[in-house]
């Protein structure tokens, strides 16, 4: 086998080893009301320091950002400070000059939105290099202790988009059909006087022939229309729908009885 093709793997993992990023001088101050409470060289080989903010104290981080074996510093395409904490999460971008260093402030009076909400619980403060020349890199900073998270302010509206109690439709009872025997014993006293009528003209017809005159007839008719229009009402149709058939129904039966009267009156004095 050729020496160079033995020698690639290793060339090219002494490339990335050396286009690798570091840190340094990375210093963090703690202040509050303009007095330093704290300053801390960061070794980000050792043990995490733990720092703790007050709800008045401000943070400030400086470092910077150079390769790794020739100590150039270098402006990375992306920088980014991870706070996490309970499972919650924030990134916050921080800029970086040509020469690499850069510079950040916390200051709790006025926390960024990037900071998650926070209990007890220390958040772990992470520091994010990406570059399309450098290998990506990650250092762990410090945990910082800060005060709780307040609960947020309720928004007027929220009782609005709370879950309503379920709502429950009470239903009338099933109406109540009279019995079969009280049904038909009035069905056969509003049939009666057709039954009556009918009768009398099955005994009368001879009698008094002008029973079926063209007269007397559509009288007669007006009033079977009268019974089959209660009966449609019964059914299907509804109360205005009734006013206005009948007043139609009115009107035909007025003109024709009073046909009806005339002719008779006739046939009385012997006219017709």
């Amino acid at each position: 086998m050729h020496l160079s093709t033995l020698l690639l793997p290793l060339a090219a993992a002494a490339a990335v080893h050396a286009s690798a990023l570091t840190v340094q001088n990375a210093r963090v101050t703690v202040s509050s009301d303009a007095t330093q409470l704290l300053t801390e060289q960061l070794s980000l080989d050792g043990t995490l320091p733990s720092l703790s903010l007050g709800p008045t104290d401000t943070l400030k981080l400086t470092f910077q950002v150079a390769e790794k074996d020739g100590g150039k510093g270098v402006q990375p395409h992306q920088t980014f400070l991870r706070f996490e904490s309970g499972g919650e999460e924030g990134v916050q971008p921080v800029r970086v000059t040509a020469g690499g260093k850069a510079k950040f402030e916390l200051n709790m009076a006025k926390p960024p939105s990037s900071l998650p909400p926070t209990t007890t619980e220390p958040v772990k403060v992470q520091l994010l290099l990406g570059s399309f020349k450098h290998s990506p890199s990650k250092f762990d900073l410090f945990e910082l202790t800060v005060p709780a998270s307040a609960p947020p302010a309720q928004h007027p509206d929220e009782a609005s988009f709370h879950p309503l109690p379920p709502i429950e439709h009470t239903f009338r009872p099933e109406q109540k059909v009279p019995p079969k025997f009280v049904s038909a014993v009035f069905s056969a006293l509003v049939v009666a006087p057709w039954v009556v009528l009918l009768g009398l003209w099955s005994t009368l017809q001879y009698r008094v022939p002008h029973l079926f005159s063209p007269h007397i007839l559509p009288f007669t008719s007006s009033l079977a229309a009268f019974e089959a229009l209660l009966l449609w009402y019964w059914v299907d149709l509804k109360l205005g729908q009734v006013l206005l058939y009948g007043a139609i129904l009115g009107v035909v039966t007025a003109v024709t009885g009073k046909q009806a009267l005339g002719a008779a009156g006739d046939w009385r004095l012997g006219k017709r």
